[in-house]
């Protein structure tokens, strides 16, 4: 299979949009006439609710199989970013989920998960959750206190879920997303939790989440999108990662696969393997 190639380097189409000066002679901010050549200046089409966004940006992620997709295989790279500003580079990483059906709370771990990443055939990440507990490359975690730094970074499933019983939507002001004229919404699961989510305009991708972590407000920034022949399915390439605004590392993902089936013994690894397993 021929792996998706494409630039790092997101190409925004702004053109299209009116830029509006100052006026030369008084230098004077632009006139609260011209405020409608602003991009998201304007609430876009008020009678838009949370609701239909959402279901619009499901349909234009892939539709039903994008919503319950069932299981999840990702693989790439990771940059991690540390706090003296270096660079680690995981050059093979990968990302194995089983999703609930249900989500009550978006910020807990549900379902089933594997993680993994490599930096010169060196094992740099094991992690594993097989649905009651959480595992790392040593095996079972004797203190599963460790379940709750998965709330650090779950919460993007918030809007898979967000039409359920039991949640709520609401719109946001609009706002620009890298630049991108963006749709904001806010998702509360039936637990209280909230979820916002940036839903570009021209298309209904979904560009940004963001919540409430331990370790601060986290933010994800979604780019770079591909598919895959006859799949409606559509993955950003790219995913930037912050913690209070600073970007902790940004994944670059390759390749997916839905659906498919790997040993239940994986998310419950009993030792570290000695090679990738992807």
């Amino acid at each position: 299979m021929r792996r998706p190639v494409f630039t790092l380097v997101a190409a925004f189409a702004l053109a299209a949009c009116a830029t509006v000066q100052a006026d030369d002679a008084t230098g004077l901010p632009p006139a609260l006439a011209d405020r409608a050549d602003m991009p998201a200046v304007i609430q876009v089409d008020p009678s838009l609710t949370a609701h239909d966004i959402v279901a619009r940006a499901h349909e234009a992620a892939g539709g039903e199989s994008w919503v319950h997709p069932g299981a999840l295989f990702l693989k790439g790279y990771n940059i991690i970013r540390t706090r003296e500003g270096g660079e680690v580079l995981w050059d093979h990483y990968a990302m194995w989920r089983v999703f609930a059906d249900e989500k009550p709370d978006a910020h807990t771990v549900e379902g089933k998960v594997r993680i993994e990443a490599w930096t010169d055939g060196n094992l740099s990440l094991l992690l594993g959750y097989d649905g009651a507990q959480t595992y790392n490359k040593n095996g079972l975690m004797d203190d599963q206190s460790a379940n709750a730094m998965w709330s650090a970074n779950f919460g993007f499933g918030a809007i898979r879920n967000a039409l359920d019983e039991g949640w709520t939507q609401m719109r946001l002001p609009d706002d620009m997303v890298d630049g991108q004229p963006a749709y904001m919404v806010e998702l509360t699961d039936p637990s209280g939790g909230m979820t916002r989510f940036g839903i570009r305009q021209s298309d209904y991708a979904i560009l940004y989440v963001g919540f409430d972590t331990p370790r601060g407000w986290h933010e994800r920034r979604y780019s770079d999108f591909f598919t895959k022949p006859g799949i409606s399915w559509v993955q950003p390439g790219r995913v930037r990662l912050f913690y209070d605004g600073v970007k902790a590392n940004e994944a670059i993902w390759l390749d997916f696969e839905i659906g498919e089936d790997v040993p239940e013994t994986d998310y419950a690894p009993a030792q570290a393997p000695l090679a990738p397993t992807f």
